[in-house]
């Protein structure tokens, strides 16, 4: 979550005018996170919260993820439900932007799981992938490894000497993924960004995942790898903590079966999700909008991470 377009609370008001969820008590800007414009809003002592979809998603694919989620809640899975307006409609516009307005959800993202919660997050990561492959609409992965090779070719042409080292490993990893790139794995809908912010704890219990903005039809394997590169190191990405992927990996398969194939291609995805989020983190360093509230992220954190992968396998 960000925040790049800014609200006053005239804006807001005029826009909850067409819901029945009652008069703005008070609202704030979330900054956490670099995608969308995200507010905490307060409606008669009851909280939702207010996203405008920034550049990244188009309004063609925002009917996918908003079916996603009613279809994950119907089926009781915790994660947040769209609200309608009077006219039953969901998708609205605010400052020529669409937006949407969504449930909230107790409990709060962690920094630092402990194994137990690793633990609940291989089994809410294998009860969505089942419960998705009863999912029948597909998106593609609007981010996958033709648009990490964008991203590096643009970030090339910047000024800045902080990043050699780390450009230069991008291209060389980058080949290695284009000539080993696993074909023939089990795909379905996947969430694809199951960071820690995304996901929010009561008691050590999940109560509810959300940011479904990077959801696609996509490899199994590719939505854990993403989630054992955040849980499972240490926050400079130089430690690998074996007991949480264990955990993870562990409950993850009561209920499904990784296959042989999925096996053996987990560090190449492991490599792959690194790849992502080190070469969109040098991104957004070096394009950082002067006048947005995002916080930013350590490039440096994956680079490691990805380092640890080139000289390691988790299945041997």
């Amino acid at each position: 979550m960000a925040v790049f377009t800014k609200l006053l609370k005239e804006d807001i008001e005029k826009f909850i005018s067409d819901y029945s969820i009652g008069d703005l008590d008070n609202f704030e800007e979330i900054v956490d996170g670099i995608e969308n414009s995200n507010f905490k809003i307060i409606c008669n002592n009851q909280t939702y919260i207010l996203t405008i979809f920034e550049k990244r998603v188009t309004e063609e694919e925002l009917p996918f993820f908003i079916n996603l989620k009613n279809f994950l809640n119907k089926n009781d899975f915790n994660c947040p439900k769209a609200i309608s307006d009077k006219n039953g409609k969901i998708l609205k516009k605010i400052k020529n932007k669409t937006a949407v307005i969504i449930s909230f959800l107790e409990g709060k993202s962690v920094e630092k799981p402990n194994v137990k919660m690793c633990g609940e997050v291989g089994k809410m990561i294998a009860n969505l992938h089942n419960l998705t492959s009863k999912f029948e609409e597909k998106r593609p992965n609007s981010l996958d490894l033709k648009h990490w090779k964008e991203i590096y070719k643009k970030c090339l042409n910047n000024e800045s000497e902080t990043f050699n080292e780390t450009m230069h490993l991008l291209k060389n990893e980058i080949d290695y993924l284009e000539n080993n790139w696993p074909n023939n794995i089990p795909r379905g809908v996947i969430h694809a960004d199951l960071f820690r912010d995304n996901i929010f704890f009561k008691n050590e219990k999940i109560s509810g995942v959300i940011d479904f903005y990077f959801s696609c039809y996509y490899f199994y394997v590719y939505d854990i790898a993403i989630v054992i590169n955040d849980w499972c190191f240490s926050e400079n990405g130089e430690i690998f903590h074996k007991k949480n992927f264990l955990i993870i990996l562990e409950e993850y398969q009561k209920l499904r079966k990784l296959s042989v194939v999925e096996k053996k291609s987990f560090n190449i995805l492991l490599r792959a999700a690194a790849v992502r989020i080190l070469s969109t983190r040098v991104h957004d360093y070096i394009f950082h909008p002067p006048n947005a509230m995002v916080v930013k992220k350590d490039p440096f954190e994956y680079l490691n991470i990805l380092k640890w992968h080139q000289q390691n396998e988790i299945f041997e």
